[in-house]
C-alpha cells in the first residue's frame, strides 16, 4: 500500500510539484516533427501541466512557448506564424522562437521596448522525427538520451503517439506488470492450437512465473523465467528507465528494439510515445499451428480525428464513453478472455479503467506485482533527492540509456539471469553503432 504522501509525489506533475520538477530536469518526447509545418498553423500542447504553444517558423525551427502573449495574456494560439515568428493578433506584439519579443508594431518607436520583454520558452530540438523539449532551469540543456531506438531515423523505426485518459504513473505501470499478460492478452488462449516451436507458448503453460527485481543504472528491471524444452530457460526482461520510459519483452531479443515513453500530459491524460525497431522482417508474436495469431495483433490504432484543442490529438475511437468497444458475445464464447479488440486498447482500456488516478489506498499488492512496487520506490527516492539538491539520475550520464534492452530469449537451465541477460546483450543486433558522435 502506498501512503497519501507518497501517491501525491508519485502522480502530481505540474510546477511546484516533487515529481513534475523532476521530470523537468529531463528531455521530453513532445510531438512528432510531421505536426509541425513551417509557418503553418500553431499548435496547442500540453506538458507537465502547462499550456504551451507550439510552432515552426519561416526557417523551419520550432519553438515551444506559454499560451499566454506576456503582453496582456491572449492565447498565441490565435497568433499569425509569419515572417520568422508568431505574431499576436491582439495587439500585433511578435516572438521567435526564443520567446523573445522582436516587434512591437502598437508601441510608438520612440517607446518601444521589446528587448525588455520575453515570452516563457524552452528549448526545443528534433530527432529520429520527434520534437524533443526541455522544461529544466539548466543555462545548458543536458545531452538528449541515448535510447538506441531513440537514435535512429525515423524512416528507419515505427513510431506512434496515443493519448491515454489516465494518470502517468498508472499508464507505466501496466507496461511493467509482467503478470497480467497470461490474462489480460492470452487468457482464451489454448496450448494445443499453438505452434510447439514458438517460445511465448511458455507464457501460457506457466502463467505464475517467477522472477527477479532489481534495481538498474537507468532505474530498475525485472526478468521473469520459466522452465522449458530440452533443459532451457525461457526469458522476458523488461525495463523502467528514468524517468518515464519503458521497454517490454515483446519481441525476441536479439532483433527488437523498443522503447515507450509515458509523457504526462497533465496529472489525468498521458501521451504514449512508442518508437520501435526490428532487425528481421515483421512477425506476428504468437502463432497458432495455422499460422495465425490468437492475438489480435493491430499494426494501426483506430484514431479520432485530431483536433486543436488541449486534447485533441492522438485519441483512440474506443474509449470509455463507448466502453473500449467491448465484445460481451465473443468473451462470454471465449473467442476473446476480454472481449477488447487488440492488445494496445486491452491495456488501455485497464488502466484508463481505474480512473484519472489511481487511489493507492485501495490497492493489495502481492508477490507478483514487486517491479510496481520497486519502481515506485525507485522514482519517490530519486524526485526527492532532485528536490534535496542531488543531480537526477542519468541526466547527465545519458549513454547509460544505451546499455539497457529489452526481449525474450531461450538460455540453458540454472544460468545465472543477469549472465543470460549479459549474453543476449553481447549478441544482440545493434541497429546504432558506438561510440556516438556528441550532441
Amino acid at each position: 500500500m502506498t501512503r497519501a504522501r507518497d501517491r501525491e509525489d508519485l502522480t502530481r506533475v505540474g510546477p511546484g510539484t516533487v515529481m513534475g520538477e523532476f521530470m523537468r530536469q529531463y528531455w521530453i518526447p513532445a510531438a512528432l516533427s510531421s505536426e509541425l509545418a513551417v509557418d503553418g498553423d500553431p499548435m496547442r500542447l500540453l506538458l507537465l501541466g502547462e499550456k504551451l504553444i507550439a510552432f515552426r517558423d519561416s526557417a523551419g525551427r520550432v519553438g515551444v512557448m506559454d499560451q499566454r502573449c506576456p503582453h496582456r495574456c491572449a492565447s498565441l494560439f490565435l497568433g499569425r506564424n509569419e515572417q520568422h515568428g508568431l505574431r499576436c493578433v491582439y495587439h500585433g506584439w511578435k516572438f521567435d522562437v526564443t520567446g523573445q519579443c522582436v516587434d512591437m508594431p502598437s508601441v510608438p518607436p520612440e517607446q518601444d521596448f521589446k528587448h525588455k520583454v520575453k515570452a516563457k520558452a524552452y528549448r526545443a530540438v528534433e530527432r529520429s522525427g520527434l520534437v524533443w523539449v526541455y522544461m529544466g532551469t539548466r543555462a545548458e540543456a543536458p545531452p538528449l538520451p541515448a535510447i538506441e531506438v531513440s537514435l535512429l531515423p525515423a524512416a528507419e523505426m515505427t513510431q506512434e503517439l496515443v493519448q491515454r485518459r489516465c494518470n502517468w504513473l498508472q499508464a507505466l505501470e501496466g507496461e511493467i506488470d509482467t503478470a497480467h499478460f497470461g490474462f489480460l492478452h492470452m487468457g482464451s488462449v489454448d496450448i494445443d492450437e499453438l505452434d510447439p516451436a514458438d517460445p511465448l507458448r511458455y507464457t501460457i503453460l506457466n502463467r505464475t512465473p517467477d522472477y527477479h527485481v532489481a534495481d538498474a543504472p537507468w532505474g530498475t528491471t525485472y526478468a521473469a523465467f520459466r522452465p522449458a524444452d530440452a533443459g532451457q530457460t525461457y526469458w522476458r526482461v523488461a525495463n523502467f528507465l528514468f524517468p518515464f520510459w519503458s521497454q517490454t519483452p515483446a519481441g525476441a531479443f536479439p532483433t527488437h528494439v523498443g522503447a515507450r515513453a509515458w509523457v504526462p500530459m497533465d496529472d489525468e491524460h498521458t501521451m504514449f510515445v512508442h518508437l520501435h525497431w526490428k532487425a528481421s522482417s515483421p512477425s506476428v508474436p504468437l502463432v497458432r499451428r495455422d499460422g495465425t495469431s490468437p492475438l489480435h495483433v493491430t499494426r494501426k490504432h483506430d484514431y479520432l480525428p485530431n483536433d486543436t484543442g488541449w486534447y485533441g490529438r492522438w485519441r483512440l475511437r474506443a474509449n470509455e464513453d463507448n466502453d473500449w468497444r467491448i465484445d460481451r458475445a465473443a468473451q462470454r464464447d471465449g473467442r476473446s478472455y476480454t472481449g477488447i479488440g487488440n492488445i494496445h486498447l486491452q491495456d488501455q482500456a485497464i488502466t484508463e479503467s481505474m480512473g484519472g488516478i489511481i487511489d493507492h489506498e485501495l490497492e493489495h499488492l502481492g508477490p507478483s506485482d514487486r517491479m510496481i512496487t520497486r519502481t515506485r520506490r525507485r522514482l519517490l527516492q530519486a524526485a526527492r533527492a532532485w528536490r534535496d539538491g542531488a543531480v537526477p539520475p542519468l541526466v547527465d550520464d545519458p549513454m547509460i540509456y544505451f546499455t539497457a534492452r529489452s526481449g525474450f530469449f531461450l538460455s540453458e537451465a540454472r544460468l545465472d539471469w543477469r549472465e543470460a541477460y549479459a549474453r543476449q546483450v553481447a549478441a544482440a543486433a545493434r541497429p546504432v553503432r558506438l561510440p556516438l558522435a556528441a550532441e
